[in-house]
């Protein structure tokens, strides 16, 4: 197939860091004080179901009062109180107290922001009241700032910023009482996990128009190159050079040129071993010639969500310095019908050598990760993990709040969601059983690109990407679902939800090697 000439986009943005809230939330300034600042507009204070009011709400909000106005102290729920010197105070519900864990206090953190989302500097003892430990403090700090994200890039307002154009107004977040070195220790890390997640929801965010294969490559290149990784982008022409055949297939029938992306993070102190993490980058999804309708195109810009978490986390590692090498490969064009597309029946050459008949160009997305699952474990990595918005039949089966995780290594599956409980972004496992491998066997080729019906969808799409992991422990991560949101929900925003990068980093943090299949 040969190489076709790279074309402009038609409008590419000069930095990743004006896209969208990253910028924004990276301008807040997280601080911890023993007492209330007296600058701070908002103070967030904790009420737990049981009602027993800390001193610091007003004399008048007494447990009586509260609840008549239909306060119960439940998770998430608040209530804005007038308070002193025209500041205000919200009472924010934290449930029962012997279910409050992290999980909770980020999502009640979440809602305070919202209920100050007009608010230049927020206080709260949140933290302090679950305890001391530097975990809240993450926590809380990773609630407020990802409440407070707002995609406003494209809004127009006075002097294109984000205020003006309805974005947060908040620029200090202030963690009150507890020790203050867990504190900052807790603030500062949930800062970095909340700004990748931000990243991740910029990029998937940006439409199509201005975010090409070539303009997420850049972007991956920005940001690696500024946070110290070491960062190869393969053109059209090298991707070619080196066999990938599926995701040139794939590419094959847009004008904008594919782009393969590999990102490098190597630890200071002694690896516990290497991570390898591959993204789907599908930065637009027509279905190709098989063509999804008008409705199914509506959201395909964040085709690429997983290739978005992945950049994004790599992105943050070197701030948490975790003794683990990770290597982040990222899959990246765009999926669409021309004269030049590839057909259905037609037979692509992966750069493992195993062919693929393609049935239904629009189940491209196990194509273009064929070939990078194949460059990842050429390296030999103790684990590999993907993430993609790979099938809409993982939304019938575990809805919009929970993703699929399928694969190899129990190990490694039982890592993964151990890493999305403590970050919010739980994974349910889904079989890949033997008996239904016979359902991607193809008449001319050596598997085919789809199974026998939709009934089990999420399933052979997984069992087309372990024809390409050979004995490396690896663990599939399906988010169709939970990639878009289309409804404001504590610290997840309305649009594209930056799903995976927090995940993909603690993953990585508490990375242990698992065994090697046999």
């Amino acid at each position: 197939m040969p190489p076709k000439t790279a074309t402009k986009t038609k409008q590419q943005p000069a930095k990743a860091a004006n896209w969208g809230g990253v910028e924004a939330l990276t301008a807040v300034e997280v601080t911890h004080s023993a007492k209330v600042p007296d600058e701070a507009g908002t103070l967030g204070v904790a009420v737990f179901d049981d009602m027993d009011l800390p001193v610091n709400i007003p004399g008048a909000a007494t447990p009586a009062w509260l609840r008549a106005r239909g306060f119960t102290g439940k998770l998430g729920e608040t209530l804005v109180l007038p308070g002193d010197n025209d500041s205000t105070v919200v009472a924010v519900g934290l449930g029962e107290r012997a279910k409050l864990d992290t999980a909770r206090l980020r999502r009640a953190a979440g809602c305070l922001a919202r209920a100050a989302s007009r608010e230049p500097h927020i206080a709260t003892t949140l933290a302090s009241a679950a305890g001391s430990g530097a975990e809240f403090a993450q926590a809380v700090t990773e609630g407020v700032l990802l409440g407070s994200y707002r995609f406003n890039r494209h809004k127009s307002g006075a002097n294109g910023s984000a205020e003006a154009a309805g974005g947060p107004k908040l620029r200090r977040f202030t963690l009150v009482g507890g020790p203050a070195k867990g504190a900052a220790n807790g603030a500062a890390r949930g800062k970095v996990l909340a700004t990748a997640t931000a990243l991740a929801r910029d990029l998937a965010n940006e439409p199509a128009g201005t975010l090409s294969p070539t303009a997420l490559a850049n972007a991956a290149v920005e940001a690696g190159r500024a946070a110290g990784l070491q960062v190869t982008v393969w053109d059209e022409k090298k991707v070619l050079a080196e066999r990938m055949g599926a995701l040139l297939g794939v590419a094959a029938g847009s004008d904008e040129p594919c782009r393969f992306v590999r990102m490098e993070y190597n630890p200071t102190a002694k690896s516990r071993g290497t991570l390898a993490m591959v993204g789907k980058g599908i930065t637009f999804d027509s279905g190709g010639l098989s063509l999804k309708t008008g409705e199914g195109m509506m959201t395909m810009k964040s085709d690429m969500s997983g290739a978005a978490a992945v950049l994004a986390a790599m992105a943050a590692l070197p701030a948490l310095a975790p003794p683990v090498r990770v290597v982040g490969y990222l899959c990246c064009t765009e999926n669409m019908p021309s004269g030049k597309a590839t057909r259905p029946g037609d037979v692509l050459v992966t750069r493992s050598g195993k062919t693929i008949e393609v049935l239904n160009t629009d189940a491209e997305g196990r194509l273009v990760l064929a070939d990078g699952l194949a460059v990842a474990v050429e390296e030999q990595p103790d684990a590999v993990v993907d993430i993609a918005t790979l099938t809409g039949a993982i939304i019938t089966a575990l809805g919009k709040k929970v993703a699929g995780v399928m694969g190899t290594s129990e190990a490694l599956i039982e890592q993964a969601r151990a890493a999305g409980d403590r970050v919010g972004e739980p994974l349910w496992p889904l079989p890949i059983p033997d008996e239904y491998r016979s359902q991607i066997d193809s008449e001319v080729a050596d598997i085919k690109n789809i199974g026998a019906g939709p009934q089990n969808g999420a399933i052979t799409g997984a069992m087309v990407l372990k024809e390409f992991v050979g004995d490396i422990p690896w663990a599939h991560l399906d988010i169709a679902g939970t990639a878009r949101t289309e409804s404001d929900d504590s610290f997840v925003s309305k649009g594209c939800t930056g799903w995976g990068a927090r995940l993909l980093i603690d993953l990585a943090v508490n990375f242990r090697k698992p065994a090697r299949r046999r």
